[in-house]
């Protein structure tokens, strides 16, 4: 007797078990169900229609029915919605808007309803100018609606993929574009400390990034939606795009006897079948287990929907296949930049209780000697056994290949060992003789081994600083373009000579740029009976992860740690725009591309030194670092930089050899050198304040360059109003509640008289028109005047960077002496 297949829904799941059951079988009776037209399409090509990357719309439909029937004699019925189960009688009930109500028996029943785009209830919501995407029809609307005229901005609620990739093609429409997460960081498959480089990519490509911040409304305002977020900022857009996640769409099936997990999903076994005879499920409803950890989840993703609509036809058609679980090996394209993850991350592992070893390394794309070569970001993840459990890499060129290499060794258990024995394809256009995933297993090993010892920026928050000396192995111009925060310097060139200069009571902490100097430095000090660790990654991963304070010209919301709770990354302020009037009119050129840290910069220097005065180098580079350092070299080096510009993992650079004797100062007031404004101000007392402010207004209103440096109680001229949501321990919550919050609660020095003499002194003001501190404030901000929080202080005194105005920088003493250097007044008040 011949079989009858029932298989409700297409796409990816379904498509496949029809298409691979027919393959087996040429006399089954195959059926079916798909609630609109659409049977098999390109659903992660949507956004790219959207963005008229992929201009023909028909080559997002994979298969029609048409051509289902004509090759696999498929009986496709669309626009037939399966409404329920009946399991005892093996019967499905169908909607169809052609053929009405009807029932359907069945022998098996393959059920690949996919999943549904979540829309909490949210006051507002149901607005017409809110879009979800996930299927043609969707695409279609949103597409329409973005064609109109007027429609030039957007905002896309969700930091997930399908959030990322839309925020990126519509700004390549030409939107303006603001993306919304609630979680501290987007992309939830990759570690913060590595999804920061493609939040960085997503701001430098325009794309204004608001993290740690949910919605709270939406407001029909006029033409445009206004969002109101948890915070209370309100952004006014064209269009939504709520990218918020997925559920699955099971709720016709939950009156059929299925088995279903905690969150709605449909359990099956490693066969694909479920707790009901005969009936099979696929896809983004079904849990499935994790390869890494063994525990019950649910991971949406076409690749592994394929393999399990493949089993479950299997099955069906007598064979004995099973499926061993998802990886969730993934890959995003965020505008120039590759970011690509396999296995289990960190929080993943936390929460299943396993432990972990962590390594980084920052090779290049293929042989550096080769034009084109671009550093990417490896993370390793492996056990004490060294089995390879995840990995993370991001970069603009060969990431792909070395995360594909990595997920093959996890699916067949592979070891760091194995990784560091594979045999790779290499030529020079393509990959090193040491291969990037071999660097990755080297690095692993020596961990292993105990030939090094390694930590995570993280974990050095947990050492006493008195019982570490933080050691900077890289050379001194390295160290005097930027470095952590109390490191000392010795080379490693020059390290056996000066080993004397260390205390061997105390662990060494010790860094270089990326790793490599970091693990020579280590074994001549274990050598020499000294206690110590390298950091993993580098001072490269500490920028990445906003650990490096030190690190002239840094500036900005994403200078900080990116560990806070709330971001709001504005592109427009993180654009790099030193001269307007770029000119291609050089004298020299340097290819730098493939060089990493310190190369181009002592390149750079070679090359400047042999320029005359007034001439034009042109220096284009690939190291993602060059981009900061060049700015803070020039500066340092007293060298213009007329132009500087990132493309696609490119960064050029256009530099003027200083003229003699003259110093060119960078700052954006554009004032000579020597001639800025330096104001430290240490009182919290409102007419010392006033004071401190009226000084720097008048200073930035005759064209110099101001920076006020806050320190101690100083500091509570700078906190917000308003109580920010904040974590903090018992004594620091103490130490904010003594201390007045924001500029409205300071008292006078003098007369004070319980707050009598602070009431006076303020309606004096203002019945004489002179501006209050908060005028006095914004118009500090407006001028430009850099306001720089100690955070030194800030430690102490238990202030988060939350806490404090927006636009307030962060840095130590060595950022203000700085300041001071190219000062000709110094103010204390």
């Amino acid at each position: 007797m011949n079989k009858k297949v029932l298989i409700v829904g297409g796409v990816a799941g379904g498509a496949s078990a029809a298409a691979r059951l027919r393959r087996l079988d040429e006399t089954a009776e195959i059926v079916m169900f798909e609630r609109d037209e659409y049977i098999s399409f390109a659903n992660c090509g949507l956004p790219y229609y959207i963005g008229e990357t992929i201009k023909d719309r028909n080559k997002l439909l994979v298969q029609t029915p048409e051509a289902m029937k004509a090759r696999f004699n498929i009986d496709v019925r669309i626009n037939s919605e399966v409404t329920g189960i009946d399991a005892k009688n093996k019967k499905v009930t169908v909607a169809s808007k052609t053929n009405g109500n009807y029932e359907e028996s069945y022998d098996y029943l393959i059920l690949s309803p996919g999943g549904k785009a979540i829309r909490p209830n949210i006051p507002g919501i149901n607005s017409d100018k809110i879009f979800t995407l996930r299927n043609i029809p969707d695409t279609d609307h949103i597409k329409a609606y973005v064609d109109r005229k007027g429609i030039n901005s957007a905002v896309v609620i969700g930091g997930g993929f399908i959030g990322v990739e839309m925020a990126e093609n519509l700004k390549e429409r030409g939107m303006k574009v603001t993306l919304v997460e609630a979680a501290p960081h987007i992309l939830a498959p990759f570690d913060s400390d590595m999804v920061v480089m493609a939040e960085k990519e997503m701001v430098e490509s325009g794309v204004g990034l608001v993290l740690g911040d949910g919605v709270k409304s939406f407001a029909d305002n006029g033409n445009q939606v206004q969002v109101t977020l948890n915070s209370d900022t309100k952004i006014d857009a064209d269009m939504i795009i709520l990218a918020i996640g997925v559920s699955p769409d099971t709720a016709f099936l939950k009156e059929s006897g299925l088995e279903f997990g905690p969150r709605g999903h449909i359990v099956v076994n490693e066969k694909m079948e479920t707790n009901l005879e005969g009936v099979y499920a696929v896809g983004d409803a079904i849990e499935v287990v994790d390869y890494i950890t063994k525990q019950q989840t649910a991971i949406a993703l076409a690749g592994p929907a394929n393999k399990q609509g493949r089993i479950a036809a299997d099955n069906v058609a007598g064979l004995y296949s099973t499926y061993k679980g998802t990886q969730g090996s993934s890959i995003l394209k965020v505008f120039g930049l590759t970011a690509a993850s396999t296995g289990a991350n960190e929080r993943t592992l936390q929460r299943a209780n396993m432990p972990y070893k962590v390594i980084y390394v920052h090779p290049v794309s293929h042989a550096s000697y080769y034009p084109g070569a671009i550093p990417m970001s490896l993370k390793l993840i492996f056990n004490e056994e060294g089995t390879v459990l995840g990995a993370q890499g991001i970069g603009y060129d060969g990431v792909d290949k070395r995360i594909d290499v990595i997920a093959t060794a996890i699916r067949f258990n592979g070891t760091v060992d194995d990784l560091a024995e594979l045999e790779l394809s290499y030529a020079p256009p393509f990959s090193s003789a040491k291969d990037p995933v071999n660097m990755a297993g080297f690095v692993a090993q020596n961990v292993l081994a105990g030939r090094m010892d390694v930590v995570a920026w993280k974990d050095i928050e947990n050492y006493s600083s008195q019982d570490y000396i933080l050691l900077d192995v890289r050379t001194e111009m390295e160290y005097s373009n930027g470095h952590l925060d109390g490191a000392m310097n010795i080379p490693v060139d020059s390290l056996r000579e000066r080993l004397n200069e260390l205390d061997k009571s105390k662990t060494i902490v010790e860094y270089c740029q990326v790793g490599l100097r970091g693990y020579i430095a280590a074994r001549i000090l274990l050598q020499n009976g000294f206690k110590v660790v390298n950091v993993t990654g580098g001072y490269k991963t500490s920028a990445m992860i906003g650990y490096a304070p030190q690190k002239p010209e840094s500036s900005g919301p994403d200078s900080g740690s990116g560990q806070s709770s709330k971001q709001s990354i504005d592109p427009d302020t993180q654009a790099v725009r030193i001269d307007e009037n770029k000119t291609e009119n050089y004298d020299q050129h340097l290819d730098a591309c493939g060089l990493c840290c310190p190369g181009p910069l002592m390149q750079v220097k070679a090359s400047m030194d042999e320029l005359k005065d007034g001439q034009i180098l042109k220096v284009t580079a690939s190291d993602p670092g060059f981009y900061e350092d060049i700015k803070a070299w020039c500066k340092r080096t007293n060298n213009e930089l007329l132009d500087l510009n990132k493309t696609t993992g490119n960064i050029t650079a256009f530099i003027k050899k200083n003229i003699s004797n003259e110093i060119v100062n960078q700052s954006s007031s554009g004032a000579p050198a020597k001639d800025n404004k330096t104001i430290v101000v240490f009182s919290g007392d409102l007419d010392k304040a006033i004071a401190a402010f009226i000084i720097a207004n008048g200073a930035a209103s005759m064209g110099k360059k101001v920076t006020m440096f806050f320190t101690f109680w100083g500091l509570n001229i700078l906190r917000k109003h308003e109580k920010a949501r904040v974590k903090k321990g018992l004594v620091d919550s103490m130490f904010g509640a003594m201390m007045p919050r924001g500029t409205q609660k300071l008292k006078i020095s003098k007369m004070n008289m319980a707050g009598m003499g602070t009431a006076m002194m303020r309606k004096v003001m203002n019945d004489k028109n002179i501006s209050s501190l908060d005028d006095l404030v914004k118009a500090a901000i407006d001028s430009g005047i850099e306001l720089v929080a100690c955070q030194m202080s800030m430690d102490v005194m238990g202030i988060q960077q939350e806490e404090l105005l927006d636009g307030v920088k962060f840095g130590g003493v060595g950022y203000m002496l700085g300041e001071a250097e190219d000062s000709n007044v110094n103010f204390f008040i």
